[in-house]
């Protein structure tokens, strides 16, 4: 600290004359020349001559400003060090003067000595004050590297520059104009004072070099009073700060492109020009933003800031969007990035839906898509349904329909909506049985109920339920099953009466539930003939028709066709079932009904549920009718085919031992085959 009292002592005496700086500036390169251990900054000036872009543009501004000041004189410096080696930057120590003066060899107003210290002299003003023509630049840097002592790069990082703009005025200067300080620098020196002037610093580690650095304060001028006049107004000191921000926040410079630079604004202060206040409550956060991007991204942004009900509030209420949303549509209108979570990706699709961005709406749908399972299937379609997005409904249906079964057992089964609930009863292609579909809205009805806070009662359920209730199809159900549907209480006596009677008289009393069988098969229906002509009189004394078959691939199987009476309309009573041979096992059965209008065309009688047919197994397929005599079919073949998108399917009959009621490859009944590849 002994040359660096010496030197302020120098500068703040202002009838110092030009040779006592001279001898301070030699003392000085003495003093620096015994503490280092290698060559000097000065010693290579004339083997190096390339200037660092950095170090020049350095110059450029402090050579632009008439004024200076300099640190306080308890400024700590001792403790900011460089790491960057004495002989990195050679030409920080060219001798340079003021465009403003003359320099020479005598009295040189503004020299750099061999060891890097920077020798100022006073200089008069016309009103006889004395003020330094030049500020110094300096370089801090902790990281930056040289490939060899003859190549010098430019730092790359911006920290590597001090450039701290400080008006030069009489006054006082409030912190809060004092320019902004790199960490390092923050640590060790204090913000200069006004009037103060800048001495030569350097910073030398033990075992090391001593490197000078030196700070830069770049006061801003214009056209109007000089700084440090009482007529300097508030405008300028604003001017300063503002100049000085854009400075050290030269962020335009970072950016090589126009996608990264709208990234850098994103949910940035920088240029906005207004402010959503996202959310309700605690939750609720303050979202800067740029008009100009908002409405070229949204046709909703645009009106709101465009239109002729433009409005012109600085900040804007969005109370019924979630603020992680918002952040995602910004996100997505500033980089074109999309981040899809399965927490955010209902509310995001709602955000894009709300401000018309359909780009961000396929993103989403996409995501959905790509993670739709039998677990989310129902919670999912009732979003698409209140999103009316059909394409998806569509897609949960499919999925429901698949695995209809795990999708009731889901937690989300229980949420969705009355009329989300019955779209999907009203389906002929749910894979479960009635009885399982029954037992799941009962659940529902009992959630609903605590949603409606009202009591669980059976009244209460049905009351619930609604339409819901008439959708499930009881007649498909065994009378076990029923019974166990029946003690549950949400149906009236009088329908349980009905549907009794419906499982154990002949013939059966119509019933206000649908009693056709659902298939969740979907593509094109195949119905295969195995006779070639119709005849008359085929009677029933209670005995089944019966008759085997196999297949070469695997089919499933919804019903059979068989024929009806041959004069007048007659109603017949039938039981059919399809049995594995092997096995002994029932496949597939239905008791129900059919009506016959007197022609000799086949009736359909559908199976409760699919049956499916693995290919090269032996089946039969049986009906025990009951009523008046029927046509029956002859000219029966013992091999048929029938040409599907899926290949040729072949059906081979053979007899069914035992009693059969006559029905044989030859003729009988069951004539045709209806199903599914």
């Amino acid at each position: 600290m002994d040359e660096t009292s010496e030197a302020i002592s120098l500068i703040e005496s202002p009838e110092s004359n030009n040779q006592a700086m001279t001898d301070s500036a030699s003392e000085d390169e003495q003093t620096v020349s015994s503490t280092t251990s290698t060559t000097t900054i000065a010693s290579s000036v004339s083997t190096h001559t390339r200037v660092p872009p950095a170090v020049a543009i350095a110059r450029q501004v402090s050579l632009s400003s008439p004024h200076m000041t300099r640190p306080r004189a308890n400024m700590n410096v001792s403790n900011v060090s460089s790491s960057i080696p004495a002989n990195s930057h050679p030409q920080m120590n060219r001798k340079r003067s003021s465009p403003n003066r003359q320099s020479g060899s005598n009295g040189s107003p503004s020299a750099i000595s061999s060891s890097g210290d920077h020798i100022r002299t006073p200089h008069r003003n016309s009103n006889g004050t004395s003020s330094s023509n030049e500020s110094l630049v300096g370089l801090v840097s902790t990281s930056t590297k040289c490939s060899s002592p003859a190549k010098n790069h430019a730092p790359r990082n911006r920290n590597h520059h001090l450039a701290a703009n400080r008006s030069a005025n009489g006054g006082a200067q409030s912190s809060s104009s004092a320019p902004s300080l790199p960490v390092a620098l923050h640590q060790s020196a204090s913000v200069p004072s006004s009037g103060d002037r800048i001495v030569p610093v350097s910073s030398s580690a033990a075992g090391s070099q001593s490197v000078p650095f030196f700070i830069n304060v770049t006061p801003v001028h214009g056209d109007g009073p000089e700084e440090g006049s009482a007529d300097s107004s508030p405008s300028e000191t604003n001017l300063t700060t503002s100049r000085t921000q854009a400075s050290i926040h030269n962020w335009q410079s970072m950016k090589m492109s126009m996608a990264e630079r709208l990234a850098f604004l994103f949910n940035n202060e920088t240029l906005s020009d207004v402010k959503f206040l996202v959310g309700r409550g605690s939750a609720q956060q303050r979202i800067p933003s740029h008009k100009f991007i908002l409405s070229i991204g949204s046709a909703v942004f645009n009106a709101m800031f465009n239109g002729s009900m433009a409005t012109n509030a600085s900040e804007i209420d969005l109370p019924d969007v979630e603020p992680a949303a918002f952040m995602f549509l910004l996100k997505f209108l500033y980089t074109d990035e999309a981040q899809i979570g399965p927490d955010t990706v209902m509310t995001t699709l709602y955000t894009a839906k709300k401000y018309a961005v359909p780009a961000l709406e396929c993103q989403c749908v996409d995501f959905l898509k790509r993670n739709l399972n039998a677990e989310n299937a129902f919670m999912l379609l009732s979003q698409a349904r209140l999103f009316d997005e059909q394409q998806l409904a569509d897609l949960c249906l499919e999925t429901i329909d698949k695995c209809t079964t795990e999708a009731i057992n889901a937690e989300g089964f229980v949420d969705i909506d009355l009329e989300t609930l019955c779209s999907v009863l009203r389906r002929d292609t749910l894979s479960i049985r009635e009885c399982k579909l029954f037992q799941a809205i009962v659940r529902w009805a009992d959630e609903e109920c605590q949603r409606q806070q009202i009591a669980s009662t059976a009244e209460n359920k049905r009351q619930v339920l609604g339409e819901a209730t008439t959708l499930i199809r009881f007649p498909l159900m065994s009378v076990e099953e029923f019974a166990s549907c029946a003690q549950t209480k949400i149906l009236q006596d009088k329908e349980i009466v009905n549907l009794f009677l419906y499982f154990t008289c002949n013939p059966k009393p119509k019933v206000e539930f649908v009693d056709r069988p659902r298939c969740y098969l979907s593509g094109c229906e195949y119905t295969l003939t195995r006779f070639k002509q119709v005849d008359c009189r085929w009677g029933y004394s209670g005995t089944p028709d019966k008759i085997r078959f196999r297949v070469n691939q695997k089919i499933h199987i919804v019903g059979l066709a068989l024929y009806g009476s041959t004069q007048l309309p007659m109603e017949y009573q039938v039981s059919i079932q399809i049995a594995h041979d092997e096995s002994g096992k029932v496949c597939g059965d239905n008791d129900t009904s059919f009506s016959s209008d007197g022609s000799s065309n086949t009736f359909r009688v559908m199976f409760r549920e699919p049956v499916e047919v693995r290919p090269h197994a032996s089946y039969t397929a049986s009906a025990t009718i009951a009523g008046a005599d029927s046509h029956y079919g002859t000219k029966g073949m013992r091999k048929v085919h029938i040409d599907t998108p899926d290949g040729k399917i072949v059906f081979h009959f053979q007899h069914s031992p035992g009693n059969n009621n006559g029905t044989s490859v030859e003729d009988g009944q069951i004539p045709q085959f209806i199903f599914y590849t």
